[in-house]
């Protein structure tokens, strides 16, 4: 996580610059024709919003990147700061829902593995980040999810409730035509599930997140998507308390992705130019929640 004084500089210089831009009557700088994209590069084609790196050396923003989405983990929180992923057609099939939930062996040697069992009778459910519902191409994409690296301890009513709601949402977008790119964390420390409040599980090895958020960037379907992305694409952020008394209507925790920002120290979107990022980022989704 960045420190406060640093993200009031990045946001401080990206103003200016903007600020320069309009003066000036230039251009942002044009985005490079997008090129055909690993499976794992179309899941931070957003950006990478904590520069997490695959160096066991930054053992709290550790890169973990597959075919089906992309992480930043924590080994202090044992759950992942982030996790960055894409829903289109070819994501959504037939396969069934494989329940394997189970250590993620990709995990650098001598570090804790969060096991099937490390939630058991804490009060709070397995909550996956880049949702089961979203890889149904094939078994193997669908097994991808229950990776304990994509869980965090979510309270079941946020769960099976709320987060459910909005992960529907999701994919009916993309049955209607469209595709969405979607961000998801959670952060600070404590939440309430169904047998009341815990800052931790598992004999303190996991953290219990005191909030949720996401992020979903909705284009209509095509190729090119990240020049595609314009100060009219709808973007939609939200951010919940992590309790067992959450209200089901994810619409009416909506937000803006500067307060996430603000909360996190990430940037998010960062792949996106800046104009279009300022546009974006400042704005509270008003659109339809189902």
């Amino acid at each position: 996580m960045l420190p406060s004084a640093t993200l009031m500089l990045r946001r401080h210089y990206r103003c200016l610059l903007f600020l320069f831009l309009v003066l000036s009557g230039c251009q942002d700088p044009e985005v490079a024709p997008q090129q055909t994209l690993t499976l794992e590069e179309e899941q931070l084609l957003l950006g990478n919003p904590s520069n997490a790196t695959a160096d066991e050396g930054n053992p709290d923003n550790y890169l973990l990147l597959k075919a089906q989405y992309a992480l930043s983990y924590s080994r202090e929180r044992s759950t992942p700061n982030w996790v960055s992923w894409h829903v289109g057609r070819d994501w959504l099939g037939a396969a069934d829902r494989q329940d394997d939930f189970r250590s993620d062996p990709r995990l650098p040697g001598g570090w804790y593995r969060v096991t099937a069992s490390s939630y058991t009778g804490s009060g709070f459910d397995r909550g996956h980040n880049a949702p089961s519902a979203d890889r149904t191409r094939s078994e193997e994409d669908n097994s991808a999810t229950f990776l304990m690296t994509n869980m965090i301890p979510q309270a079941p009513r946020n769960n099976q409730e709320t987060w459910a709601n909005l992960e529907d949402y999701t994919r009916e977008l993309v049955r209607e035509g469209l595709e969405v790119y979607v961000v998801m964390g959670s952060y600070g420390e404590g939440g309430t599930g169904s047998k009341g409040s815990a800052k931790t599980i598992d004999q303190g090895r996991v953290t219990v997140p005191a909030r949720i958020w996401k992020v979903l960037v909705v284009l209509e379907a095509g190729e090119d998507d990240l020049e595609r992305i314009s100060t009219g694409t709808r973007v939609i952020a939200v951010d919940t308390p992590n309790s067992n008394s959450v209200r089901p209507d994810w619409g009416s925790y909506r937000t803006t992705v500067d307060a996430l920002e603000q909360a996190t120290g990430y940037d998010l979107l960062s792949a996106v130019p800046l104009q279009v990022q300022l546009a974006l980022e400042s704005r509270v989704d008003l659109g339809p929640t189902q």
